[in-house]
């Protein structure tokens, strides 16, 4: 009998931890979404299509190098701590990175070095943890279509809307010309079938 409760007693905690993880992950990012902090990275125009994506639009970003100082030894694929601010047309910009994170109250996010230059090792690449953006597997192709061809026009406006709250970040949309992506998507192909 008492092993018999001492199985069923770890088959519950066991239970509970499983369940308690992914629900500790989702709260996470609902309290970066709704408490956290909205900052628009401008995009920049991507490789050619991976063939095994499908499900994803693969982002890029304008503010991604920086200068740093060439005497700190920076590693490819360490984790960073990049200090934002906004520029005059209210995008985010890098204003500074640290190995160290920075004091509370700052607006900044954990990243990635991607790259340092050998020529000059005071330039780093950053590698945002939000550098994809999920969809429907449907609507994915034509996203990154579109995604892909607006830099190509220069009037288009295309930014990633991302929330921003004590490191952490969540990528809430892909906006083009003011229009959520799924929306753009929509009107496009409803352009298409009047023509």
């Amino acid at each position: 009998m008492d092993k018999k409760y001492v199985l069923l007693s770890l088959f519950v905690i066991v239970a509970l931890v499983q369940l308690f993880i992914p629900a500790k992950m989702i709260l996470d990012r609902e309290k970066v979404l709704d408490s956290g902090k909205e900052f628009k990275f401008r995009t920049a125009p991507v490789d050619p299509v991976d063939p095994f994506r499908g499900k994803y639009i693969t982002l890029r970003y304008d503010e991604s190098v920086i200068e740093v100082k060439p005497e700190e030894d920076w590693v490819r694929g360490e984790t960073i701590y990049v200090l934002l601010g906004t520029d005059a047309d209210g995008y985010a910009k890098i204003e500074s990175v640290s190995k160290v994170s920075p004091p509370i109250g700052k607006d900044f996010l954990k990243a990635k070095v991607n790259f340092v230059e050998e020529s000059n090792p005071g330039k780093v690449t950053i590698r945002y943890p939000f550098d994809r953006f999920y969809m429907e597997e449907s609507k994915a192709r034509d996203a990154e279509t579109a995604y892909q061809k607006a830099p190509t026009d220069t009037n288009r406006v295309m930014y990633a809307l991302v929330s921003i709250k004590e490191g952490e970040s969540v990528l809430k949309d892909v906006i083009i010309d003011g229009v959520p992506i799924k929306e753009y998507i929509k009107q496009q192909s409803a352009q298409k079938d009047v023509h």
